[in-house]
């Protein structure tokens, strides 16, 4: 079918590092004013500070990363620059996570002004998630973001982002969760590779889209709060069984292709168990390892594939859904805008989703007409491989836990 042939042109773009993957390019800084004196505690992932490296792929040395930071934040009084007196200073921080220190004075207290270019010139749509606390005590958040790189130290002007955003803002914070998110553009496109016609396509829409905004909803209301990395972890595994399950259905052998994955997880269980660095929980592993198997097996012996993976799309979007969700809980949602924030974010997730099925559907039309898409079977292996080892390198990337 024509969206077999084409997707895999689409697919290449999605090869990325690890570093892309899934959640929005973010930090965090926590800014305290005390007078004169602005004291910032400022956060990096270890993926986003790797963007800062010639290869993408490589930590930066903790002085450099430092001295990156603090040539990128700042603070002014009455438009005049607050010196730093202290800093760059590393502190303890989570794995995975670098932290550090810088003191400013500034020339007076009035009218201080809060600055962050950091990962801007990178990264577009990186956001800062800024925690403020004024002068007088009073504790808000701002969204730093390339348009939005200062704000003021006074909570009276520095209601939150989100509580006096418009709709339109929570519509656009779902479309660049898709846009942006390089693990859920490759599983969208997956859907549309195991989808042999449009009605197979709408269920399998249907059922991750019903996954996703239930988890969704339970996440942002804090009635479940799964861990973000295991489900990180999660997010890359569908991603690999979407592509083994083409793999099975192609060949009609699903047992080999049931027995690599399943056993896979397994065996990091087993791993875990005898002192190997792997983050998930021994259960997590066991049960995605039954999952996987089971589910393969059934791979080419399902007489209305249609329907059963409108079933199991659900389990995948229920796990989407906690991925998504992942960015929204940084925000300090206003607690009286959670159903309006809600709608709207879900609405620009599935305009971002449909775009990217129509746009893989129209390259898959033209590239057809044109001749150059080709033959099925070759495509379908092609593109089924690099799902399955673009899910795989991510998910043993964000299990195993080195250093």
């Amino acid at each position: 079918m024509a969206p077999r042939r084409a997707l895999l042109a689409l697919l290449a773009l999605c090869a990325a590092p690890a570093a892309l993957a899934h959640t929005l390019s973010e930090s965090f800084s926590n800014w305290q004013v005390n007078g004169d004196t602005v004291r910032l505690q400022f956060t990096v992932p270890d993926r986003e500070a790797k963007r800062l490296s010639a290869d993408g792929r490589e930590l930066p040395s903790s002085e450099a990363l430092g001295q990156y930071i603090a040539a990128h934040v700042g603070a002014t009084a009455g438009g005049r620059d607050c010196p730093r007196t202290e800093g760059p200073r590393p502190m303890s921080s989570i794995a995975d996570f670098h932290r550090y220190e810088l003191i400013y004075k500034c020339p007076s207290a009035d009218a201080i002004h809060l600055h962050s270019s950091v990962l801007f010139e990178k990264v577009a749509s990186h956001t800062n998630f800024a925690k403020i606390q004024s002068a007088d005590g009073e504790l808000f958040e701002q969204l730093l973001t390339s348009d939005n790189q200062d704000v003021p130290a006074s909570g009276g002007a520095g209601e939150s982002v989100l509580a006096s955003a418009g709709f339109l803002k929570f519509i656009e914070l779902g479309l660049m969760h898709i846009f942006t998110g390089i693990d859920h553009m490759s599983f969208m496109l997956g859907l549309v590779l195991i989808s042999r016609r449009v009605r197979d396509l709408l269920f399998v829409v249907t059922g991750f889209t019903l996954g996703h905004s239930l988890t969704l909803g339970l996440a942002v209301t804090g009635i479940l709060r799964p861990n973000a990395a295991y489900i990180d972890a999660l997010v890359a595994l569908t991603i690999a069984l979407i592509g083994a399950e083409n793999i099975g259905d192609s060949t009609q052998r699903p047992l080999p292709v049931a027995l690599g994955l399943g056993g896979l997880l397994l065996a990091f269980a087993a791993a875990k168990l005898v002192g190997f660095p792997v983050s998930p929980p021994t259960l997590l592993l066991v049960g995605g390892g039954i999952f996987s198997l089971s589910y393969l097996l059934l791979t080419g012996h399902m007489r209305d594939a249609g329907r059963v993976r409108l079933v199991v799309t659900l389990v995948f979007g229920l796990i989407h859904g906690f991925g998504f969700a992942s960015n929204l809980l940084e925000m300090q949602l206003p607690p009286g805008r959670i159903a309006e924030l809600l709608l709207g974010f879900n609405l620009g997730v599935e305009l971002g989703q449909v775009t990217v099925v129509l746009t893989a559907l129209a390259a898959a039309w033209a590239l057809v007409k044109l001749r150059l898409a080709m033959p099925r079977p070759l495509f379908t292996d092609i593109a089924a491989a690099f799902l399955v080892g673009e899910g795989l390198y991510w998910f043993v990337g964000r299990i195993v836990v080195l250093g």
